[in-house]
C-alpha cells in the first residue's frame, strides 16, 4: 500500500513538473508560430516584445494560455501616424495539442484587459482596419493562414474605442468598454450570450450630436448565422443612463443591402428614466431628484437600408403626470404630459410624419402647452400651437443659472396651420406673438444689471399667402447704467423679404461681456450707432443695390479684443464709419493690430450683397499707413506676440473680397528682415494678392517689387515676383534670403553690393518661405566691386595650381546671367577678371546646396614660378615667354563649404602644363578649353537630371505635409473625444519595440 502511494505521488509530481516545463520547453516554438501567422495574415506593423510574452498551462487548463503585454498595431501609409490598436494585456488560449502536433492550431479563448482602438475611414473609403493581405498576394506570396477558431469565451475589460468615419461623416467614441461572451464558434450558426457596459462619450452623424456622456450597459443573447450574415438579438435587457429597454429582432447583410426587423420596448420605466437622457439633468445629484409620473416607450424598425431606401419605422413615447424637483430648490416642474408618435410606413424618408397631439407642463405656476402635427417632409402640412407664460425669476428657481439673476415676464402664443409649397407660393397660416416685459439680467461678475429689457414681436400670416407674411419686431431695447439701445424691424412678404428697421444707442462692450462672459475672449470698448435700413432681398438677388436704403453712422472708441485664436489682440482707439446705400465710408480708423500701429481710410462698396447674398463680394479702396508693422506675429502657428522662435504658416486669403489698397509703412518686420520706407499698391481679388509699384529699403539698398501671392490651393501656395534690386549688401542678403544661402553660398565670404533684375516664381512651404525645389526664374546679377577672402575654394585652387597671390580675390564690373528651373540654377558663361587673369565661368547650383562650376583661365606662364618655367623650357627646348598664356580649366563640385576642385586636361599641374605646351606648339591650345567645356556640359546635363528628380520628390513631400496640415482641423474632433476617454492612446509608439519580423528571442 505504501509503495503504491509513493508511485502515485511520483507520477503526480512528474505530471506537475511537466505542466510547468512544457510552456518553457516549447516557448520558442509557440512564439514562432504566432509570429509566423501574424506575418502571413496582417499587412501592418505588429509590435511586441517576446520578453512580454508569457505561457502557462494553469491559466486555462487544459489549454495553453499565451499572454502578451503592450501589443500595438500601426497601419501603413496613409495611417502610419495612427495607432489602430494599443493593448495593455492580451491573453489568447490555444488547444495545446493543436499547437504542438497539428497543422492547424485552434484558438479557444480571447481575453483583453485594457487598451485602445482607433478606427479611421478617409473620405475616399480607405480604412485603417483594412490590414489583411489582398487575396492575390496571399495566393502568390504567402501560405494560407491555418488558424482554426474554436473560441469558448471572449472577455474584454477597460477598452476605449473611437470610430471616425469621414466618408459617412459619422463619429463615435466609447470608453471603459467591458464585455463578455461565450459560445461554440466552430459552427456556422451559434448562440452567443453577451454582457457589456460602456461610456458613450459622443455619437455624431452629419455634424449633429445625438448622444454624449451617456452610460450604457446590458445583456442579450445573440444568434449568429455566418452563412447568411444574419444576427438575431433576443432576451435583451439594456440600459442607457436610467432608461431601461429591450431590443429584439435581427439584422442581416446577405448582400450589400442591410435587412432589419427590430422591436424596441421600454421596460418598467418611470418618468425619471426618460429625464436621465436630457442633457444637463443627469448629474451626480440625479439620484436625489424627486419625481413622479409614468412613461411608455415602444418602436419598430423594419425593412431594407441602402443608398436609396430606409426601413419603415413606428416609434412612440408617452409621458403622463410627470413631475420632478431638485430637493434644494423651492419649485417643481409638474403636469408634464407628452404623446409623441414618429411614423413612416414606406422606404422613403420624405414620408415621415410627426404627431404630438398632447404636450404640456408647468414651470411652477407657469404653464406651457402645445401640439404638433406634421404630415410629411414634402408638402410640410403642419398644424402646430405653442402657448405659455413664464415668470423668469420663478423659472430660475427651478433651473438656476449660476451667477445670473433673471426677472421679467415672457409670454408666447403661436399657431401655424397649413402647408408649405414654394411653387404654389403657400405657407402655413401663422399667428405668433412674443412679448418680454420688464426684463432684468444681473451677473455676479458685474455690479450693474441690464434693465428695462423689452421685446415685442409678432409673426402674422392670416391667409397662408407668402405676400401676406409679416414679422414685426416693434420694440427691442434695454438699458445698462443709464445707456440705452433701442430698435425695431419689420419684415414683410415672404418672397421678397422687404425690411424696414432702425437701431439707435450706445453700448459698453466690457459691461456686456462681464454680464455674458464668453470663453477664451476678452473685449471692451464703446460702440455708438444710429442706423436706418430699408430694402428687400429681391433687390439683393436682382443686384439692385440702389434700392437698399441703409444710412447712418457708427463710432467705435477704445475698443480692445483678444481671444485664444487672436492672442496678439486688436485695439481701435477711434473709428468712424458712415453708411449709405452705395458704400460705407471709413473716415477714421486709428488702431493697433497686435503690436503694430495701423491707420486706415477708404470706402467699402457692395457690402449689402456681401452680407446678405450667398456669393457677394465685398469691394473697397483703402489707404493703409503704419509706422512699424510686424508681419511675423500674424504668421506664426501659435499666434503669440513673441515671434522670435515661432514658425510661420501659410496665410489663407478670402476669395469674396475685392480690395485695392495703397500701403505706406515706415518699417515692416518680415521673418528676420527689417524693411524701411515700404510703399506700393496691393490688390486682393479672387483670393490672390497682387503687388505693383512696391518698393522698400533694406540691407543697405532698395528693392522694387511687382507680382502676386496665390494661396487658393493651401497645399501648394504659389508666388510670382519681379524684383528690381539696387545696391543691396551681399553679406546682408546672404543672412536674410534662403535662396541666396542655397544657390550662392559664396556670398557669405563676399563684400560689396549688387544690383539685379530678377523674375522668379515657385511654391511656398508651410513656413511661408520659398520652396527651393520649385523655383523657376531668370535675371542678371551685377556687381560693381567685390572681394572674396577666407574661402575654401580659394584655398583649394592655391593648393592645386601652385599659383601665387590667389588667397584673396578682387572683382569689378561683373554681370552674371542666371536662370532657375525646378530648383536648379544655371549660370550662363560670363567673362570676368580673376586675379587679373582672363577667365570665363559657367555652371550649376542646386537647391540641395550642390555646386558644379567650370572656370576657364588664361594664366601667364610667368605666374607658375621658376619650377614650372623650367618644365616648360625642357619641353620646348627654349625659354618660355613669361607673358605667354597657358589655358587652365578648373572643375568645382561638391558643396561650397566642402568643395572638390579638380583640373580638366591633366591630373596634376605638371601634366596640365605639359599638355598645354604641346597643344600650344601644335596650335591646339584653344581646343583644350573647348574639350574641357564639352566634357563639363555633358557631366552637367547628368547632374541636372539628378537634381530634377530630387526636386520632384521634395515638392511632393512638401505638398503632402501641407495636405496633412489642412486635414488637422478634422482631427481636432478626434482629439477632443480622446480627452474624454481616460488614458487613451500614447502620444507615440516606443521606438524600442521591435516589429514581429525581428522579435527578440531568448
Amino acid at each position: 500500500m505504501k509503495k503504491t502511494l509513493i508511485i502515485v505521488l511520483s507520477v503526480f509530481l512528474i505530471l506537475i513538473a511537466a505542466a510547468i516545463a512544457v510552456p518553457f520547453l516549447f516557448k520558442d516554438k509557440i512564439a514562432a508560430r504566432i509570429d509566423r501567422e501574424i506575418a502571413q495574415s496582417v499587412n501592418a506593423k505588429v509590435i511586441y516584445d517576446i520578453d512580454n510574452v508569457s505561457l502557462s498551462l494553469f491559466r486555462s487548463f487544459p489549454n495553453v494560455s499565451a499572454k502578451i503585454n503592450d501589443l500595438d498595431i500601426v497601419g501603413n501609409a496613409p495611417f502610419e501616424n495612427d495607432t489602430l490598436v494599443s493593448l495593455r494585456e492580451l491573453t489568447i488560449d490555444f488547444n495545446l495539442k493543436s499547437v504542438l502536433f497539428d497543422d492547424y492550431p485552434t484558438l479557444t479563448g480571447v481575453h483583453l484587459n485594457g487598451g485602445d482602438v482607433y478606427i479611421k475611414v478617409l473620405e475616399d473609403g480607405t480604412a485603417n482596419y483594412d490590414i489583411t493581405f489582398p487575396s492575390e498576394e496571399l495566393a502568390v506570396e504567402t501560405n494560407e493562414s491555418n488558424f482554426r477558431i474554436g473560441v469558448d469565451e471572449m472577455d474584454v475589460r477597460d477598452l476605449n474605442l473611437v470610430y471616425d468615419d469621414r466618408q459617412l461623416n459619422y463619429f463615435m467614441a466609447l470608453g471603459g468598454i467591458n464585455a463578455k461572451g461565450s459560445g461554440d464558434f466552430t459552427t456556422d450558426v451559434y448562440d452567443l450570450p453577451i454582457e457589456m457596459e460602456a461610456l458613450i462619450a459622443d455619437i455624431t452623424y452629419e455634424d449633429i450630436s445625438y448622444l454624449s456622456n451617456k452610460s450604457f450597459e446590458g445583456e442579450a443573447l445573440l444568434n449568429i448565422d455566418l452563412e447568411n450574415m444574419k444576427f438575431t438579438l433576443s432576451e435583451s435587457n439594456l440600459q442607457l443612463n436610467d432608461f431601461l429597454f429591450g431590443m429584439n429582432g435581427y439584422l442581416a447583410m446577405p448582400t450589400d443591402d442591410i435587412e432589419m426587423d427590430i422591436a424596441i420596448k421600454g421596460i418598467d420605466n418611470e418618468f425619471k428614466s426618460i429625464l436621465s437622457l436630457v442633457p444637463g439633468i443627469y448629474t451626480e445629484s440625479f439620484s436625489s431628484l424627486n419625481t413622479s409620473g409614468t412613461m411608455d416607450f415602444a418602436g419598430t424598425i423594419k425593412g431594407i437600408y441602402n443608398d436609396n431606401k430606409i426601413p419603415s419605422f413606428d416609434i412612440s413615447l408617452k409621458v403622463a403626470d410627470g413631475m420632478f424637483q431638485y430637493p434644494d430648490l423651492p419649485r417643481p416642474v409638474k403636469n408634464v404630459n407628452l404623446d409623441l408618435h414618429l411614423k413612416n410606413e414606406t422606404d422613403n424618408i420624405d414620408n415621415t410624419s410627426i404627431s404630438i397631439p398632447t404636450f404640456n407642463l408647468d414651470f411652477g405656476n407657469n404653464p406651457i402647452s402645445g401640439k404638433l402635427y406634421l404630415s410629411d417632409l414634402v408638402s410640410y402640412t403642419i398644424d402646430a400651437a405653442l402657448k405659455g407664460k413664464l415668470d423668469l425669476e420663478e423659472l430660475t428657481s427651478i433651473f438656476p443659472i449660476e451667477g445670473i439673476a433673471l426677472k421679467g415676464n415672457l409670454d408666447v402664443d403661436a399657431t401655424a396651420k397649413g402647408k408649405y409649397d414654394s411653387v404654389a407660393r403657400i405657407i402655413p397660416a401663422t399667428d405668433a406673438k412674443l412679448n418680454l416685459a420688464n426684463g432684468y439680467v444681473k451677473s455676479a461678475d458685474y455690479p450693474a444689471p441690464i434693465e428695462n429689457l423689452n421685446v415685442n414681436a409678432s409673426v402674422q400670416n392670416p391667409s397662408g399667402s407668402m405676400t401676406d407674411f409679416l414679422v414685426d419686431l416693434s420694440q427691442f431695447g434695454f438699458e445698462l447704467e443709464g445707456e440705452a439701445i433701442n430698435g425695431n424691424m419689420k419684415i414683410r412678404d415672404f418672397e421678397k423679404l422687404i425690411w424696414d428697421g432702425e437701431i439707435k444707442g450706445g453700448v459698453d462692450l466690457k459691461k456686456i461681456l462681464a454680464i455674458f462672459p464668453m470663453e477664451d475672449m476678452n473685449m471692451e470698448g464703446r460702440i455708438q450707432a444710429n442706423i436706418n435700413t430699408k430694402g428687400s432681398y429681391a433687390a439683393v438677388e436682382a443686384e439692385k443695390y440702389n434700392q437698399l436704403e441703409t444710412r447712418g453712422s457708427m463710432d467705435i472708441s477704445n475698443f480692445k479684443y483678444s481671444s485664444s485664436d487672436v492672442p496678439q489682440g486688436v485695439q481701435i482707439a477711434k473709428a468712424k464709419a458712415e453708411f449709405t446705400p452705395e458704400l460705407i465710408n471709413l473716415t477714421e480708423f486709428d488702431s493697433k493690430i497686435g503690436e503694430s500701429p495701423l491707420q486706415a481710410t477708404g470706402t467699402l462698396s457692395n457690402y449689402m450683397d456681401y452680407f446678405l447674398g450667398e456669393k457677394g463680394t465685398l469691394k473697397g479702396q483703402l489707404a493703409l499707413n503704419s509706422s512699424r508693422f510686424n508681419v511675423n506675429e500674424w504668421m506664426s502657428k501659435d499666434s503669440s506676440a513673441d515671434t522670435t522662435n515661432s514658425e510661420l504658416s501659410v496665410i489663407e486669403l478670402p476669395e469674396n473680397i475685392d480690395f485695392s489698397m495703397t500701403v505706406a509703412a515706415n518699417e515692416v518686420l518680415y521673418d528676420n528682415m527689417s524693411l524701411k520706407d515700404v510703399k506700393g499698391n496691393m490688390a486682393l481679388k479672387d483670393g490672390v494678392l497682387t503687388f505693383s509699384d512696391a518698393s522698400m529699403k533694406t540691407m543697405g539698398g532698395t528693392i522694387g517689387l511687382a507680382g502676386n501671392y496665390d494661396p487658393r490651393d493651401l497645399t501648394a501656395p504659389a508666388f510670382n515676383f519681379n524684383l528690381n534690386i539696387a545696391e543691396l549688401s551681399i553679406a546682408e542678403a546672404f543672412k536674410s534670403f534662403n535662396t541666396i544661402k542655397a544657390f550662392a553660398p559664396i556670398a557669405q565670404n563676399l563684400t560689396g553690393k549688387f544690383n539685379s533684375k530678377l523674375i522668379f516664381s515657385g511654391k511656398l512651404g508651410q513656413d511661408m518661405m520659398p520652396l527651393l525645389s520649385s523655383l523657376d526664374g531668370e535675371g542678371l546679377l551685377k556687381v560693381a566691386e567685390t572681394a572674396l577672402k577666407d574661402s575654401k575654394i580659394l584655398e583649394g585652387i592655391t593648393s592645386l595650381t601652385k599659383l601665387k597671390d590667389v588667397n584673396t580675390l578682387q572683382m569689378k564690373n561683373i554681370s552674371i546671367p542666371i536662370s532657375i528651373e525646378n530648383g536648379v540654377m544655371d549660370v550662363k558663361p560670363f567673362d570676368v577678371k580673376l586675379w587679373d587673369y582672363e577667365a570665363n565661368v559657367q555652371g550649376t547650383a542646386g537647391f540641395d546646396g550642390s555646386i558644379n562650376y567650370l572656370i576657364n583661365l588664361l594664366v601667364p606662364a610667368g605666374k607658375f614660378g621658376s619650377q614650372a618655367n623650367s618644365l616648360l623650357a625642357s619641353i620646348s627646348g627654349t625659354e618660355m615667354d613669361e607673358n605667354a598664356t597657358i589655358p587652365v580649366a578648373l572643375n568645382l563640385s561638391g558643396t561650397y563649404n566642402s568643395p572638390k576642385i579638380t583640373l580638366a586636361g591633366g591630373n596634376s599641374i605638371e601634366s596640365l602644363l605639359a599638355n598645354a605646351l604641346k597643344a600650344r606648339v601644335s596650335g591646339e591650345a584653344k581646343d583644350l578649353q573647348t574639350q574641357a567645356t564639352e566634357q563639363f556640359n555633358a557631366a552637367q546635363d547628368s547632374m541636372k537630371q539628378v537634381l530634377k528628380a530630387k526636386s520632384e520628390v521634395a515638392q511632393d513631400s512638401a505638398k503632402k505635409e501641407l495636405e496633412k496640415q489642412v486635414d488637422e482641423a478634422k482631427d481636432k474632433a478626434v482629439d477632443e473625444a480622446k480627452k474624454l476617454l481616460k488614458g487613451f492612446f500614447p502620444k507615440s509608439t516606443p521606438a524600442a519595440k521591435p516589429d514581429t519580423t525581428t522579435v527578440k528571442k531568448d
